[in-house]
């Protein structure tokens, strides 16, 4: 359904992307993973239409996509983007912020789908409330709402959970995400949250400076990890030297590696052990000082050597 082509997009003279291509069919969910400034939110607002791509195209189905030069107003009708900068309305209450989209021609119509995505959203006991009173997370929650009203065809999000709470946002990541696959919306979401692409996404664009490190179906991406930059956005990375276990230089997260009870390549010292509920995070650095990190069932004495071996490769 969306096929976005970007051969190269630059403001002035500072280049922001180049070589980025993928699809996406309906119902899917793509997540742009990168650090910040490698060109994220470029990449979200080229294809909502707010900026225009000389280089490049964007289609959805047969119908290119042309920008703001050829459309009087910027954005795409059958789409819906949530910014980083909530646009909702201050001084109205929620519900009123999420029936502003809606036609007003069913009143009663109306106000069932403002509860259905109110509990979408987990806002129902602030239906009456008024925006302007809300945390920067529940205005967030209602940006969200807001942009579901119309039910778009794709859904393009900025870093949509980043102002919320943990413990709220496990449960409003699953309760959103099965409510796109359940509409068939097509989404793309920008985020630096690894764990949230690996858990939700149909596949992992991973960007670098603007470029494509790595777009494949999560499991895939998790399973080709190469240098420290793609593997840090999962763990703690190490980097053991050649000659250890391979002939080549080896990027690992700490569930690849783990204490060894037999003599093995690679002894370590251990430098401190954090608790991580159902384990704890070894910190330890080898001969050459270089610090590798491993997962192990019960605190080590710091100064201890242990040999380490590879369990998960």
């Amino acid at each position: 359904m969306l096929k976005v082509s970007i051969e190269r997009f630059s403001y002035e003279e500072n280049e922001i992307l180049k070589n980025v291509s993928f699809s996406l069919q309906k119902g899917e969910h793509l997540a742009v993973l990168g650090e910040s400034g490698c060109g994220k939110t470029t990449l979200l607002h080229l294809v909502y239409g707010l900026l225009h791509l000389e280089n490049g195209s964007i289609f959805w189905g047969k119908k290119q996509l042309l920008g703001p030069h050829f459309n009087l107003i910027p954005g795409e009708p059958f789409m819906k983007l949530v910014a980083q900068e909530y646009n909702v309305m201050p001084f109205i209450t929620v519900a009123e912020n999420i029936a502003t989209h809606l036609s007003r021609r069913n009143m009663e119509a109306d106000k069932k789908r403002v509860h259905e995505l109110l509990e979408v959203v987990e806002m129902e006991a602030f239906s009456e409330i008024m925006v302007k009173t809300l945390s920067g997370g529940q205005k967030q929650r209602v940006a969200l709402a807001k942009a579901l009203a119309k039910e778009p065809e794709v859904l393009l999000l900025d870093e949509p959970f980043s102002n919320i709470d943990t413990f709220r946002k496990n449960a409003l990541r699953r309760k959103l995400f099965n409510y796109l696959k359940e509409k068939r919306i097509a989404c793309i979401t920008a985020t630096h949250d690894a764990e949230e692409a690996l858990a939700f996404a149909d596949k992992i664009l991973m960007l670098k400076d603007g470029t494509v490190e790595l777009y494949d179906r999560p499991k895939a991406v998790f399973g080709n990890l190469k240098t420290p930059y793609q593997a840090g956005f999962f763990g703690e990375v190490s980097v053991l030297p050649k000659g250890v276990f391979s002939s080549e230089e080896i990027v690992v997260l700490p569930h690849q590696l783990g204490v060894s009870v037999t003599e093995t390549p690679l002894r370590v010292t251990i430098k401190h052990s954090f608790f991580k509920g159902g384990f704890y995070l070894i910190e330890a650095f080898m001969n050459n000082g270089d610090t590798v990190f491993f997962h192990y069932k019960e605190a080590i004495e710091k100064g201890s050597k242990y040999y380490v071996k590879l369990v998960d490769r």
